[in-house]
């Protein structure tokens, strides 16, 4: 990578949604600063700005990162997925799920943890309740309590293994 000035722009190419996409930012910007006023997508929530509350969470490449602990240029040529980027014309079963167990109530953690938990749902076929503690613990929600947000995501889970066991999906 080419060492830039700290006042010069960087220009950054990659996918953004499933859709390509590109823009000039300063070297030191923040992904989750990035993705709110430059390519608007106002769905990533920043929070603590320190990686601790996730609310920021977004994918990069599949896997959950927190975006106020990215620089904008490193995604050059990467894939990056926003909650904006989960459903087309009808929520995803995950997101369906949230609102069927009323996993929020303010909604301001809820992007960063539909994004954790898309991640931890392509890597663990049937979790269980501690699994997904476990995975939660990541994130600071004040409003649930939680218990919403574990019995959506776990639905979701034994719905995703049923698909994947009758080779419906």
């Amino acid at each position: 990578m080419k060492v830039l000035e700290a006042s010069s722009l960087a220009e950054i190419t990659f996918t953004l949604n499933g859709e390509s996409a590109r823009g000039t930012c300063p070297p030191r910007m923040h992904l989750a600063d990035f993705l709110r006023h430059r390519c608007h997508k106002l769905g990533t929530h920043i929070g603590c700005e320190h990686g601790v509350c996730g609310a920021c969470t977004v994918l990069v490449d599949g896997r959950a990162v927190r975006s106020c602990l990215l620089y904008a240029v490193q995604i050059e040529g990467c894939c990056v997925q926003t909650v904006e980027g989960l459903a087309s014309d009808t929520l995803s079963e995950l997101q369906e799920n949230f609102r069927r167990f009323f996993a929020l109530q303010c909604g301001f953690c809820t992007a960063g943890i539909l994004m954790s938990a898309t991640d931890f749902l392509n890597n663990h076929l049937g979790p269980t309740e501690e699994d997904v503690r476990h995975m939660l613990s990541g994130h600071i929600c004040r409003c649930t309590g939680y218990d919403g947000i574990v019995k959506a995501i776990l639905a979701t889970g034994q719905g995703m293994q049923l698909n994947d066991a009758t080779g419906h999906g």
